[in-house]
C-alpha cells in the first residue's frame, strides 16, 4: 500500500506550451509501472483551456465544479456541468476548458503508454473556442 497524505504534493501551474489562460493541476494518481493509471484534478480560470490534443489510450473527464466546454475535432462544442462525464477515444483530437465567464474543475483520467499520456497540438483559437 502507498499512502499519499493530502497536501504532500504541491499544486502546479500548467504549462503555457499546452494551455491557454490560467490552469492549475493537482496530481491524484501516478501509478507505478506496470500500472498505467494517471489522474489529475485540473482547475481552469474563466476562458482557460487546453490546446488541441489526443491521448494514446483515451481519456475520461469527470466535472466536479463550475461550467465548462469541450469539443472533438470537427464536432460541436459541448457544455460541461458538475457530474458530467466525457470519454475521448484513443487518438481523438479534442480540447476542454472553462466557459468564458466561469471557472471549471475536472478530474482527468488517462493511462500512460510508454510513459506518454498525451500528444499535444496547436492552441485552440479564440474563434474556435467561442464557436
Amino acid at each position: 500500500m502507498e499512502h499519499t497524505p493530502c497536501g504532500s504534493r504541491p499544486s502546479r501551474k500548467a504549462s503555457a506550451e499546452w494551455f491557454t489562460g490560467e490552469v492549475w493541476q493537482d496530481v491524484i494518481l501516478e501509478a507505478p509501472e506496470p500500472a498505467r493509471g494517471r489522474a489529475l484534478l485540473v482547475h481552469f480560470a474563466p476562458g482557460a483551456r487546453t490546446n488541441w490534443h489526443s491521448h494514446p489510450l483515451g481519456q475520461a473527464l469527470y466535472v466536479v465544479s463550475g461550467f465548462g466546454r469541450a469539443q472533438s475535432w470537427g464536432g460541436p462544442i459541448v457544455d460541461l456541468r458538475p457530474g458530467d462525464v466525457v470519454w475521448f477515444a484513443p487518438g481523438e483530437k479534442h480540447w476542454h476548458g472553462a466557459a468564458p465567464d466561469c471557472t471549471m474543475a475536472h478530474i482527468a483520467m488517462q493511462e500512460a503508454e510508454d510513459g506518454r499520456t498525451a500528444d499535444w497540438a496547436e492552441p485552440v483559437s479564440d474563434a474556435q473556442y467561442l464557436g
